[in-house]
């Protein structure tokens, strides 16, 4: 293990060019002592590393050393071969560029490893679209990835949905698929923000080049906005009485109701559990959707809804059969 850790220091400085004890030991998830250790084992065999001391110091390798050593071990050999998104790939153009890294990628390695890469690939795929996704437009993507190489600031027309479309002038970050779901990152005014990319209905590429904000990491970027649009949505929970026989269908609720708490059946076979939905209409559909398989405990605000919205599907069809 450890071993393979210096190698990744070594690495790691060789990429970063400087990182300080704190970041490496973040990264290899052991603690700056260890660092300060390895560092040591690094020097005294020879390896050129020395640190910077001051704010901005850290540790540095000396700038003509280089190593073609990779250090791949099996396990991560078969991932390399094993993460390949086709689908977000071919959205960038870059399929093909994929597929020829991914042979001279196999030609470089050793042998044994080559083995072990092909087998994995013919064994795991992975599918990161959902059963439910729908085709969007993605007809500017081409032109808002070439905005994000070059760091040019370009205008958008954007539409979101609850008010009419816009033109706003955008610094393009960064791009970030989620699921199969493109979003442009970009700086506005001051601020940082997500746009939508099949929202986007016209742009147009300006000159004028912008600067990237110090010290800005995409993903970082993209992780707390995702925690902070899940903090922000609506939420309405309900506890109900499953019948035994709609019981096992609670878990393919999926994007309608989440399963927060399941107790043990009573004596008629019935359990109690806590389901939340993001507003009440939606609870009231799904629990109206198992007819008297559900009981609605609480809120007796929602009881009340379900009990209206069943009476008035009652009166209807009686309206509807005594016409026809």
């Amino acid at each position: 293990m450890r071993a393979d850790r210096l190698l990744s220091i070594l690495l790691l400085l060789q990429v970063h060019r400087r990182m300080t004890a704190r970041e490496l030991a973040k990264r290899l998830e052991v603690s700056e002592r260890t660092i300060h250790r390895d560092m040591e084992a690094l020097s005294c065999a020879g390896v050129p590393v020395f640190a910077e001391r001051g704010s901005g110091g850290g540790w540095e390798l000396m700038e003509e050393y280089r190593t073609n050593l990779t250090g791949l071990n099996r396990n991560e050999v078969k991932a390399l071969f094993l993460i390949k998104p086709s689908r977000l790939l071919a959205d960038l153009g870059m399929e093909k560029a994929s597929d020829a890294a991914l042979i001279k990628l196999l030609a470089a390695v050793p042998s044994a490893h080559r083995i072990d890469a092909e087998y994995a690939s013919q064994r795991i795929h992975i599918d990161p679209t959902g059963w439910s996704r729908s085709e969007e437009s993605i007809a500017f993507l081409p032109a808002l990835q070439q905005a994000v190489w070059q760091e040019h600031k370009l205008y958008i027309t954007y539409n979101r949905g609850d008010c009419p479309a816009s033109e706003r002038l955008v610094e393009p970050l960064g791009l970030v698929a989620k699921g199969s779901v493109w979003y442009l990152v970009a700086g506005v005014e001051g601020e940082i923000r997500s746009y939508r990319v099949s929202r986007v209905e016209e742009i147009r590429l300006t000159e004028d080049r912008f600067t990237r904000p110090e010290g800005f990491d995409l993903a970082a970027y993209w992780e707390q906005s995702t925690l902070k649009f899940k903090s922000s949505l609506p939420r309405f929970s309900t506890t109900v009485r499953v019948s035994p026989v709609v019981f096992p269908r609670l878990g393919f609720a999926g994007r309608f109701a989440r399963v927060e708490r399941v107790g043990p059946p009573d004596t008629d076979g019935w359990v109690t559990a806590r389901l939340r939905f993001d507003v009440e209409e939606m609870a009231v559909e799904y629990v109206l959707s198992f007819g008297p398989q559900i009981e609605v405990l609480e809120p007796d605000s929602l009881r009340d809804k379900v009990i209206k919205m069943a009476e008035s599907v009652i009166t209807f069809y009686k309206t509807v059969t005594s016409k026809s």
